[in-house]
């Protein structure tokens, strides 16, 4: 029988789960690292008095051979990372080019940490932290604090904070779903039942937590200033990085090559994926209804020749989800903890075995889901209010100087009269429903993490929902569009106001972080 997993073999901690069992390095001691220090310490300034590039390129190249714990490497990961990032994002347009003074201990400390060289989740969360007070529990928003920041604004600051106090809060849930799974194999319905009401009640607070994003975090000022640093380099071609990035090396310029990683997102939390692992919850490829199977020439099939091989191109790969995607930018101990997960996870087979004649052990799984289904729904209703209406309200104003414009060189004479002005009203348009007054995004919102928004969010609390035991809970769950407004006004309750529509195919799209734009590219998110 396969051992649960420990733990402590996967760098995760009983008390405080994925985040840090000791406070992150507020800085790196050594003075061989006072300039990465310096910088990052005047970030802001730096990129006020547009002499970030400057800087930077001047930086000696320092080597990573001097970071003797892992408690230095990630303090030096998300260091460069927020360095790297301002470098790229803090000019326009964009830079393409990463100096070696940033390139070269960066991507040394992401192959030590095993991560992309790109600000990660873990990078902006999980290792950014610090307690007010550190004799006081850190899973409360009243005793954290962030140590860096791209912008020094406080909005930013609690961006963070929430969800590192949703770590610190989910974290006894770890080793009480291991527990569970425990219980399963001594067939212990009565543990098993109560853990997973346990675990339903204290999702209940996670769920609450999320919804204090609100409290101090202006969706105004995440939209224009917080959001464009969280920013990666995968499908940004309308944010200036067609290609995306190139990491200078020092090596001949024609030798290297752009790469393209997505940026931060809290899909990259390895607590909202281990819950879904310990439950059973499987996610598909965005617009996926079923799950992608590759099929296999059989080796005594006629067309299983070596020349029908080279005639007949190979069929794909199935397509990942995204949410395995995000396990690449995970730590690697963690992503290792989530596939030792998933190779004991008994609950969700426990529970349907069982379901028929232990009525209390079912409704205590499908409140389970019900609940991680109901976070992911206030997960959609604040991707709304951050992402989906400063985009809607951006293009307004957008398409309103352009009319403007038009008008003013029509009157001018220097364009084809009332023509110039039509085309600036049908360009106003598109983003116009059929409906006087009403305005709604058109089909595509795109970001950071390379793929669709809302359809993604939708989709992932759907999936949810699936595995209810109960054929009424499914059902239930299916047509629970509320749970995106639950604990907001009437109007983002049914969608009104929120940018949100349902029933809609395809009609928005993903995430908190990165550029939003509203057309047909692609792009990603920043969030569950």
């Amino acid at each position: 029988m396969i051992p649960i997993p420990r733990l402590e073999d996967y760098d995760v901690s009983p008390t405080n789960g994925f985040l840090s069992e000791e406070p992150p390095l507020e800085s790196l001691s050594d003075p061989y690292y006072e300039p990465w220090e310096y910088v990052l310490n005047n970030l802001q300034g730096l990129i006020l008095s547009k002499r970030l590039h400057e800087v930077v390129d001047k930086l000696p190249i320092l080597s990573t051979s001097r970071l003797n714990s892992t408690s230095q490497w990630r303090r030096a990961y998300s260091a460069l990372a927020f360095i790297t990032h301002a470098y790229i994002w803090s000019s326009s347009p964009p830079s393409e080019w990463i100096p070696p003074p940033l390139t070269l201990p960066f991507l040394s400390t992401c192959t030590h940490l095993e991560l992309p060289p790109v600000a990660t989740y873990a990078g902006l969360v999980l290792w950014n932290w610090k307690p007010l007070f550190p004799t006081e529990p850190i899973d409360s928003l009243s005793n954290l604090d962030t140590l860096d920041t791209f912008t020094g604004s406080l909005d930013e600051k609690w961006f963070f904070l929430v969800s590192a106090a949703i770590e610190a809060r989910g974290a006894p849930l770890i080793p009480l779903l291991l527990s569970a799974i425990a219980a399963v194999r001594h067939n212990d319905r009565a543990a098993v039942t109560e853990a997973l009401r346990s675990f339903a009640e204290r999702l209940d607070e996670l769920g609450a937590l999320l919804q204090r994003m609100y409290d101090n975090c202006d969706p105004h000022v995440f939209y224009h200033r917080i959001r464009p640093y969280l920013a990666g380099s995968k499908n940004m071609a309308d944010a200036g990085l067609p290609n995306g990035v190139v990491f200078d090396n020092g090596g001949p310029m024609n030798k290297q090559r752009h790469v393209q990683f997505s940026g931060g997102s809290n899909a990259q939390s390895s607590l909202i994926q281990f819950f879904d692992v310990a439950l059973g919850i499987t996610h598909r490829p965005t617009g996926s209804t079923t799950a992608t199977t590759t099929p296999a020439s059989h080796p005594t099939s006629p067309s299983h020749h070596p020349d029908a091989e080279q005639k007949k191109p190979r069929a794909a790969p199935p397509e990942k989800s995204f949410h395995l995607e995000m396990r690449a930018y995970m730590p690697g101990p963690h992503a290792r903890f989530l596939a030792a997960v998933e190779r004991v996870a008994n609950l969700r087979a426990f529970a349907q075995r069982w379901g028929a004649e232990d009525r209390e052990l079912a409704g205590a799984f499908d409140a389970a889901v019900a609940m991680l289904a109901a976070f992911r729904g206030g997960h959609i209703r604040i991707v709304s209010r951050y992402v989906i209406l400063p985009s809607q309200m951006a293009k307004k104003q957008k398409g309103k100087e352009e009319e403007e414009k038009a008008r003013e060189k029509a009157k001018q004479g220097e364009v084809g009269g009332r023509e110039g002005v039509e085309l600036a009203v049908r360009n106003k348009s598109s983003v116009v429903s059929g409906k006087p007054g009403e305005e709604r995004p058109r089909k595509d919102l795109r970001g950071t993490g390379g793929t669709a928004l809302i359809p993604f969010l939708r989709q992932a609390r759907d999936e949810t929902g699936e595995v209810a035991v109960d054929a009424w809970a499914r059902r239930l769950l299916s047509k629970s569009k509320g749970f995106e407004g639950s604990a907001g006004t009437r109007g983002e309750r049914s969608g009104e106001g929120s940018g949100e529509r349902t029933g809609e195919k395809g009609e928005v799209l993903q995430g908190l972080a990165s550029v939003w734009h509203v057309d047909d590219s692609e792009g990603g998110l920043c969030l569950v």
